[in-house]
Order: C-alpha cells, then sequence, then structure tokens
C-alpha cells in the first residue's frame, strides 16, 4: 500500500485536456471590431485581437488601446515590467494620456484647460477598450496635476502657435515618453501628507518597464520603442507568401549601434563596465526603460528618498533594500527616450503584431508573421504541392506532410493573439504543434514557470488595406 501512495506523489499527472489548455490560454483573450467609418473618414484599423499568458505571480505585463477623440488614429501600446508590476501599470494607464495631449490641436487644449479653471465637463481625450482583467484603477489626482502642467507648457509655448496639432505623431510620441518619465522620476522626490502614495510613488519609480506604442492613422504607422518589445508588420506579397517587416529594434547588449550609444555618453574610462555580461552596469537587460531610477538618480538622491521612508516602512520591505551597480560612477545611465520608427501604409500591409519580449524568446519575426498570416488565410492544407517539394526525399516529405497537418488541426483560434502564444509555447521540432509541450508549459508550478517562459503579451492589429487602396487611386 505504501509503496502505490509513494509512486503516485513521485509521477504527477500533468496531463491537461483541449478544453483545460484552451480555457488557460483563451482567459485574457480580447477581440474588438472597429467601424469601418470612425466619423471622421475610413478607420485605418479594421479590428484588433489581443491576448496575455502570464508567468509571474501577479504579471509584469500591461497592454493598452485607445482611440484618440481629439486627434485622428489609435495608439496600441505593449510594456513588460521588472522588479514588480508597479511601473508597468503606472506607464499603462498614463502614456497614452500624454500621446494624445501632445497631438491635440491648441484649441481643442484650450477647452480642456478651460473646463479644470472653471469645474466644467472636460471633452474625452481617449476611447479606452479594457479587458475585464485588465488592472483598473482611477487616475490619482497627481496624475492628471501633471498631465494639466504638461498641456498648460503646450498651451504656452510659442513654438506650436501656428498649424492644426501641437506635435505630430513621431514628436508627440517622442516627448510623452521622455516627460512622463521625468514625471515619474519626480513624483518620487516630492513630499505626501499620505504614506501609502509615498510608497506607491517610490515603488513605481524602482520599479521599471520598457515599452513599445504604435500610432496608427491614415498617414500610416508610427512606431515609439524603449526597450525589448517589438512591433512587427504582417505583409503578404502578390504570390500570396508572407514576410515580416520590423517597426522597431531591440535596445539591448545585442543592438551594436545601442550598446555604442550608451558607451558614447559616459567617461573612456567607462568603456568596459557600462555593458558587461549583456547587461546594462552587469545589471539590467533592456538598455531603455522607464522608471529604474537606480540607473539615473545620483547614489546621494536615492539614499535620501529611500531614508525619508523607514519609518512608516515594513523593515523587510524590499525597497529599501536596492542593490547598487557596480562601477556607478557617471548616472544617469539609462532612459526611457524612444527609438520611433515611420511607416507609410500599402495595400498589402495587412497587420501589425506588437510583442512583448516574452513572444520574441520563442518566435522569430519570420515566424510568428507567417503563424499568423496562415491563419489568417486558412491555407494550411489546401496549397498543392510546389515542384521543389515535389524533389524532396521521403524522409523531408513526411517531416512536410507532418508540419502542415499539424498547422491545419489547430486552426479553431477565433483569436489571433491566442493562436500565436499557442504556437509561441507548443512548436515542435518540425515546427508542428506538440500539445504535450504545450501542456507542460501550460502546467509548470508557480515558482518554476519563470525559469522556463516569460510573461507574455501579444497583440495583433488588423489593418484597413480599403483605406490604402483609396489613398492610392
Amino acid at each position: 500500500e505504501a509503496k502505490r501512495h509513494q509512486t503516485t506523489y513521485q509521477r504527477p499527472d500533468f496531463h491537461l485536456s483541449q478544453l483545460q489548455i484552451n480555457n488557460i490560454l483563451r482567459r485574457n483573450e480580447q477581440n474588438v471590431n472597429l467601424p469601418e467609418f470612425d466619423g471622421r473618414g475610413l478607420s485605418p484599423v479594421r479590428k484588433f485581437e489581443s491576448n496575455q499568458l502570464p508567468a509571474n505571480t501577479p504579471n509584469e505585463d500591461r497592454r493598452s488601446v485607445a482611440t484618440c477623440l481629439q486627434s485622428k488614429g489609435m495608439l496600441f501600446g505593449v510594456f513588460d515590467g521588472h522588479g514588480g508590476s508597479a511601473c508597468a501599470q503606472a506607464v499603462s494607464e498614463r502614456l497614452l494620456y500624454y500621446i494624445a495631449v501632445a497631438m491635440m490641436p491648441k484649441p481643442s487644449l484650450e477647452e480642456l484647460e478651460s473646463g479644470m479653471q472653471h469645474g466644467r465637463p472636460v471633452p474625452p481625450v481617449l476611447q479606452w477598450y479594457k479587458h475585464r482583467t485588465d488592472f483598473n484603477y482611477e487616475p490619482a489626482a497627481l496624475y492628471i496635476d501633471h498631465l494639466r502642467i504638461f498641456w498648460q507648457e503646450l498651451l504656452d509655448s510659442d513654438e506650436h502657435d501656428e498649424g492644426s496639432m501641437s506635435f505630430s505623431p513621431p514628436d508627440a510620441l517622442s516627448y510623452a515618453f521622455k516627460r512622463l518619465d521625468a514625471d515619474i522620476s519626480l513624483e518620487a522626490q516630492v513630499p505626501y501628507s499620505n504614506d501609502l502614495k509615498q510608497m506607491t510613488a517610490i515603488q513605481t519609480a524602482f520599479a521599471g518597464c520598457t515599452a513599445c506604442v504604435a500610432h496608427v492613422g491614415p498617414d500610416g504607422i508610427h512606431v515609439a520603442n524603449a526597450g525589448d518589445c517589438r512591433a512587427v508588420l504582417g505583409v503578404q506579397e502578390e504570390d500570396g507568401s508572407w514576410s515580416a517587416l520590423p517597426l522597431s529594434w531591440d535596445h539591448n547588449s545585442e543592438n551594436e549601434a545601442e550598446v555604442e550609444r550608451i558607451r558614447a555618453m559616459h567617461p573612456p574610462s567607462e568603456r568596459d563596465t557600462v555593458v558587461t555580461d549583456g547587461r546594462l552596469l552587469g545589471v539590467l537587460m533592456p538598455l531603455r526603460a522607464f522608471g529604474d531610477v537606480q540607473f539615473k538618480w545620483s547614489l546621494e538622491l536615492q539614499k535620501s528618498i529611500l531614508a525619508s521612508l523607514k519609518s512608516g516602512v515594513d523593515p523587510d520591505s524590499a525597497i529599501l533594500h536596492q542593490y547598487t551597480p557596480p562601477n556607478y560612477t557617471s548616472p544617469p545611465y539609462l532612459d526611457a527616450m524612444p527609438e520611433i520608427i515611420y511607416h507609410k501604409l500599402r495595400p498589402q500591409d495587412r497587420f501589425l503584431i506588437l510583442g512583448t519580449d516574452g513572444l520574441w524568446d520563442e518566435l522569430g519575426n519570420k515566424e510568428a508573421v507567417r503563424i499568423v498570416g496562415e491563419h489568417l488565410s486558412a491555407i494550411h492544407l489546401q496549397a498543392p504541392i510546389t515542384p521543389s517539394e515535389r524533389q524532396l526525399n521521403l524522409g523531408r516529405m513526411h517531416e512536410l506532410l507532418v508540419r502542415r497537418r499539424a498547422r491545419a488541426s489547430f486552426a479553431f483560434d477565433t483569436n489571433t493573439a491566442t493562436h500565436l502564444i499557442r504556437y509561441a509555447l507548443g512548436t515542435g521540432s518540425y515546427g508542428e504543434l506538440c500539445q504535450e509541450k504545450l501542456a507542460s508549459m501550460l502546467t509548470l508550478p508557480e515558482d518554476l514557470t519563470r525559469l522556463y517562459r516569460d510573461d507574455i503579451t501579444a497583440t495583433v492589429v488588423h489593418l484597413n488595406s480599403s483605406l490604402t487602396r483609396a489613398q492610392q487611386r
């Protein structure tokens, strides 16, 4: 009896049914269809689909989608937090407001300010698309105060008296990223009467997050990226095949231009220590990020702010045990300045994938576009074998058929972001979908999951090719 029980516990059954797998994968999926006409003409976006699969507990990724109501276009963002979710949460709530305000025409900004001054309702800036599982917090009064200071400065600026927008989309994106990061830093330095508010502001500033935001408007796509999230365009060629066009570059140690940019900002004596072991100062993997003030502030400021906390805080709190990176002699070492890429939309541009690095750790750009593209065109088994494929030997022909059959057998996800995550975790050695591998990745114990994968967030934006065709006429 005892031996039988012992054997049972040594070999736990991690088998999941198809229904259980689907329930786990689809828990956070979001599907939104958009009207073809948005009241100001043809909409550049037909629909979007999004999903998240956490590895951390709680999830440190965030996502945001909103329509700009006082200017044209939609904003899509993915945010990858580290050192907790506090910074990613704040940035996901606030960044799209900063971008939208920076693009607003001056009369709209004046209407906003007048409403605030006289206690009247202010015109809405964004229409949000929230999923029921997304964290929703009421905007703090301080957040609104700093946003208001931002638009007051835009109104006072002589530079933007003329023209319809305060800033063009690329300038708005760049300015909003830098301004929000500066506000997060400032908010951690001001005194608060409420200990909880002070703790939240400091936690947000000492945590960090990377961000990738796309503005999709009638003129095309502007992508602003700071860190290692990524945006990739899915293009369908004339012969029906799919190709991937990257609209962002990862800011990590594999990007030699980025490493050189950072080295150039510090004395030659630090050339070998600024980026070491593939990390900033040997500690941080992304080379651009919001928050992370332990890579931005002077040591004196860090000590002063943390000392002010000690009275009302749990002595075991991680925030009080900040690790000073080695060779920390000429801060700041980090910034949230985004790299911006513009792409004019064409009829063959079908969709845009935005993903946190948890997705791109598992899939390359081409592979991700092929998975989404084939899923959309549903040609998995129907395509005839090509002349070159007829020349394959028996073993390679078997591999080809296995791959095709596997791609066809799980085309039942209505949400393309879910389909992408399914393949990211479950792809076998032939490119086929392996149920056993997928099940094992979804049943890892909570304390082991992060060793095998990261939080994954994917948003697929389906573009309106009718708009680009109409523009080309």
